[in-house]
Formats: structure tokens, sequence, C-alpha cells
């Protein structure tokens, strides 16, 4: 699980906001499965809206060039991500995401490997909304700043708690990654991120640095999917 901060700046989140403020909302559970929608009580913005695609285009646009995500995502496929709002006492029960997600009029298949939430709104604006991720030994609540990411397993079971105040908007969206495998994916994340640490300190043309790189990319070569 990895909070990527800053995704979006004040800028870029006022923009989206004022783009999102031209549509109307309609039943989040119109893209949920069997089992999800149960349990899910919320809003979403209509996948097949004009504004809805551009939102898509730009938040991709912006991930494909922030080196933080593609280091800890490294990513293959992304489903379409969705515009979602919590108002006061809608929730999402807990559940565990579809491990295959179909994009609207493509046919193709995403295995979704990790979740992504890039949080829109401010926390102080809302109470409750809180996103609770279980792993093996706890439940880790997360409510981030407007315009962070949190990236997790899609395997883990999670909710949103109920928003008793204000409202909580976000984008949300699934990818498959080259990289399967949670630990081996951790495995590059921290090496990726010791070489980037040593280049700051020794430059590109060091020779730790150039070992530690061939390491990096002879694993990506043995556990990718491509």
């Amino acid at each position: 699980m990895i909070a990527i901060p800053n995704v979006l700046s004040k800028k870029q989140l006022a923009a989206v906001h004022s783009k999102i403020a031209e549509e109307q909302w309609v039943d989040g559970r119109t893209t949920g499965g069997q089992q999800s929608n149960s349990v899910k009580n919320n809003q979403q913005l209509p996948a097949d809206s004009p504004i809805v695609r551009e939102l898509e285009d730009f938040v991709l646009s912006v991930l494909a060039q922030h080196p933080a995500f593609i280091s800890a995502a490294l990513p293959l496929k992304i489903f379409p991500p969705m515009i979602n709002r919590y108002g006061v006492g809608e929730t999402y029960g807990i559940h565990v995401d579809n491990a295959i997600r179909v994009p609207p009029n493509t046919g193709a298949r995403i295995r979704t490997d990790l979740s992504c939430t890039l949080f829109l709104s401010d926390p102080d604006s809302y109470d409750g909304g809180e996103l609770m991720i279980e792993n093996h030994f706890s439940t880790q609540p997360v409510k981030l700043s407007a315009g962070d990411l949190i990236l997790y397993p899609s395997t883990s079971l999670h909710q949103v708690t109920p928003v008793t105040r204000g409202e909580r908007i976000s984008i949300v969206f699934w990818l498959q990654s080259m990289i399967r495998d949670n630990e081996q994916r951790k495995i590059l994340f921290d090496l990726d991120q010791s070489v980037q640490s040593l280049t700051t300190l020794q430059g590109h043309d060091s020779t730790d640095v150039m070992r530690l790189s061939g390491i990096y990319h002879n694993l990506i070569r043995q556990w990718a999917d491509t």
C-alpha cells in the first residue's frame, strides 16, 4: 500500500472540480458487481459522458508522467477511471474488488492487480468517508489530502465508512501491472527508489548506479507480463 502525494496540483484540482460541476450524478450501483452492489451506496458520474471521458484522459496523462506512480504500479493496462461521490449517509460496505474488469465497448479483459483512489475533496470538508483497507495484521484507515493517491492490492478487503458531514469526491480505477506478484513489485519499487537516491548522490555514470539499474531491469525481464 503506497500513498503518492500531490498527483494533482491545486490548479489541476480546481479544473477537475469545474468540469465535475457541469455533470449530473447517477446511482453508483450501475458499475458494481453482484457482491459489491449489495453493500454499495454512492453516486458516480456517467461513464459515457464526454466530460467524464475528457477527465479520464486527463488523469491518465498525468499519471503516465508521474515517476512515483509508474515505479510503484508498473502498469500494463488501466481500467478507465470512474468519478464517485459519497454524500451524508452514503457508504460502501466491506468488499473485495472484482478480479477481472471489462472496459465498456472494448471486450478487453483487465486483471485487477492494484486498486487506486485519487482523492479530490479536502479531508477537512467532510467527516467519515475513510477508506479502510485490511491486511493480514490490521485495518488501515486512509483519508488523504485532495490531489493525493493511494495505491493498494486489489486482493484487499476494504470499505468506505459512512459520510456524516459534507461530501467525499474521488476518482477510482484499477490496473493490471506488468508485475503480477505484490512482493516482486515491492522489491522492484524499493530497488528503483534506491537507484534514484543513489543517482542523486553519485550521478548517472556511477558504477554502482549502473550495476543496480542493470539488476532492476533484469528482474523486470524475468518477472514481467507484456
